[in-house]
């Protein structure tokens, strides 16, 4: 179980602090799937980047199953989160220099051996449909086959809770709806909490919960 209780994030200026999230609360069970929606700069990711324990709230806590990540020292927190969240970025964010394979078992190599890593990450860039690329480097690659590559990779540690950040944004509509499909049907057989921030209203509208960001508060 995730849960979010009274978090707020602010911004030191030079002419004061900005609020960019106040007093957000929420849960998401094993298996949910939720939409964040809400203009550009209304805090969506931000909320993401906390919630994935990569940047630390100002106030409030996140817990998973209890455990507050932020209460850790910083190479406990890493290992949590490697073992726990699996990001998907909206420009996808693959090493060029590396095959798709070695892309997706990144993850896997760091914190402690991972044994099974190799076979799961070639099962799942064969149900994502790319086990004919494993050996082609992302410049070889056409966006959507990108993306199916950075959900493989997001997926490979078999995490709890997946984060995506406009995961359809910088495709084209059969592309997107295609990544879609892909992301839902992964979420679904893994039973992972699915949080997705995004602008498209198609993509919310399959998933469980959507919630809008406005004024830095959630509804």
């Amino acid at each position: 179980m995730l849960e979010v209780s009274h978090l707020t994030k602010s911004y030191p200026t030079p002419s004061g602090p900005v609020t960019v999230l106040q007093d957000l609360s929420f849960r998401l069970a094993p298996g949910a799937s939720a939409a964040v929606m809400g203009p550009s700069g209304s805090g969506k990711s931000t909320l993401l980047y906390i919630v994935g324990a990569l940047e630390a709230p100002t106030s409030g806590t996140v817990t998973f199953d209890g455990t507050d990540p932020f209460v850790l020292a910083p190479a406990a927190l890493a290992a949590f989160r490697n073992r726990t969240v699996g990001f998907v970025f909206q420009d996808h964010c693959l090493l060029p220099q590396c095959t798709v394979l070695e892309n997706v078992l990144v993850p896997a190599l760091v914190g402690e051996a991972d044994a099974g890593a190799p076979a799961r990450a070639a099962a799942l860039l064969d149900q994502v449909g790319l086990s004919h690329r494993l050996h082609h480097r992302p410049a070889e690659l056409s966006g959507g086959e990108k993306q199916r590559a950075a959900i493989a990779r997001a997926l490979v540690r078999q995490p709890r809770l997946l984060l995506c950040d406009e995961p359809t944004g910088n495709l084209d509509a059969a592309t997107a709806e295609l990544v879609a499909d892909l992301l839902i049907r992964l979420h679904r057989e893994q039973q992972t909490m699915l949080l997705v921030v995004t602008h498209s209203e198609t993509l919310a509208a399959r998933l469980d919960t959507g919630w809008r960001i406005s004024a830095g508060r959630l509804t």
